[in-house]
């Protein structure tokens, strides 16, 4: 029972002591890209731990599970994990592991479901407020303007047509080109995906929120979608223009005064780093960056594979 043992304590360690070793990287804000994949390979590996653990604690506990899992490999090989020698607990293991496993899939599950019923309700209003006319085939229009006195702008995606919905206050705010970089930075958003990583994110930390990886992955795919979004809008049309257009959507909100507001939505944090203009990371930092994160998931795999390869040694 060593292994799944030691694997199961390597995933703790690091569910524990990655969030804390990340919060005091300095770089995370220059490259939120770089930062995105760190804390994907960090999550990876943490359930690659958990899920290798239950792996061999199945196969220790239930000879079918053993016959699967061990089926191409050489006697040498299996007697090299002393899978008789687990005890009794390894099917308690393998149960509890098994059980994290099925409820993180239902967390995951529940989260699409309400999306896909957020995303229908705003199409469904959508049409409401900006009904087709008779005759009238729905068009590629990127762009949809509804009568509002609040400026705002968001991106619905999905369907055939994504589209950015306008509101005509934020209309007679934006000015210049401010309107094609908040259309660049939404436009960032459904390119990379960011809904299906803060779906997963949310499913992990409502699944499991005592644990502090789960946690803190949630709020820094919040922040660092974000940010990405920014730097994607910025190169097109320059800091300054999209910073203004954020200003210019959310001055009236009170995000931007001293209350509480300001603090939960992170828009002066954004607003500041786009004036500042912090210099980028070199390539060759963010090379190896992308490149030592890439092998965090492969840290699990190694462990699990110590004892067959000494064997075939």
């Amino acid at each position: 029972m060593t292994l799944s043992l030691a694997l199961l304590l390597l995933g703790v360690v690091a569910a524990v002591a990655a969030p804390r070793l990340l919060s005091r990287a300095d770089w995370r804000e220059r490259e939120p890209v770089v930062a995105l994949w760190v804390w994907q390979c960090v999550v990876a590996a943490v359930l690659l731990c958990f899920g290798l653990s239950m792996t061999f604690s199945a196969a220790a506990a239930w000879q079918a599970v053993r016959g699967h899992v061990f089926a191409p490999a050489p006697h040498g090989v299996v007697e090299a994990y002393a899978l008789a020698a687990y005890g009794p607990w390894s099917a308690v293991i393998a149960v509890l592991l098994a059980c994290g496993g099925a409820w993180t899939a239902a967390m995951l599950i529940r989260e699409i479901r309400r999306a896909r019923v957020r995303r229908g309700q705003r199409r469904a209003d959508l049409l409401v407020r900006f009904p087709l006319l008779p005759g009238e085939e729905p068009g590629a229009d990127r762009l949809v303007v509804l009568e509002g006195e609040r400026p705002d702008a968001w991106w619905l995606p999905g369907g055939a047509a994504p589209r950015l919905v306008v509101t005509t206050a934020a209309l007679r705010r934006l000015k210049g080109r401010q309107l094609d970089a908040v259309l660049a930075h939404e436009q960032g958003h459904a390119r990379a995906r960011h809904d299906w990583l803060l779906h997963c994110a949310s499913a992990l930390a409502t699944g499991f929120p005592q644990i502090p990886v789960f946690a803190a992955f949630r709020g820094e795919m919040h922040r660092l979608v974000e940010l990405a979004a920014d730097d994607v809008a910025s190169r097109r049309f320059g800091r300054l223009t999209i910073a203004l257009a954020l200003v210019e959507l959310n001055e009236d909100r009170g995000v931007f005064g001293p209350g509480p507001a300001s603090s939960h939505t992170g828009l002066p944090q954004r607003v500041d780093r786009l004036l500042t203009a912090a210099p980028r990371l070199t390539a060759g930092r963010r090379l190896r960056l992308t490149a030592a994160a890439s092998l965090v998931p492969a840290v699990p795999l190694l462990v699990a594979f110590v004892p067959g390869l000494s064997a075939l040694g």
